[in-house]
């Protein structure tokens, strides 16, 4: 499988519709992850965002969700899904000890981003 790079995913994040963006975090992270990476308390809001039709994010919660999403792929691609969850959720010392989803929360995109990177890259 070719690993694609951060242009070929970042084009997919934004390509993809809202709905569909949604569902595939939700499928790989969980609703409460998904929610608290788009910085909404409710952890049943992206499952209003996943309907077609549906509730949309508001931009800030939908640039998150889009960098979530090409963090996710930087890693799933390499390492595959198990580990880029782990990675998605545990502690890392880049973040002070915060979890990678945190970091997105608080829009520390370039930090992640380059994270997710570093992680590969090793």
């Amino acid at each position: 499988m070719a690993v694609a790079n951060g242009t070929t995913i970042h084009a997919r994040a934004v390509r993809l519709d809202p709905p569909e963006l949604v569902r595939e975090l939700l499928d790989h992270l969980g609703p409460t992850v998904v929610a608290a990476l788009a910085g909404v308390r409710d952890r049943k809001q992206p499952y209003k965002w996943a309907i077609d039709g549906g509730a949309t994010p508001r931009d800030e919660s939908l640039s998150r969700l889009q960098v979530a999403y090409r963090a996710w792929w930087t890693i799933a691609d390499v390492d595959g899904e198990k580990v880029a969850r782990s990675w998605f959720i545990g502690a890392n010392p880049r973040f002070g000890e915060q979890p990678p989803y945190m970091a997105i929360r608080e829009d520390q995109f370039t930090d992640v981003l380059a994270a997710a990177e570093e992680f590969v890259d090793r």
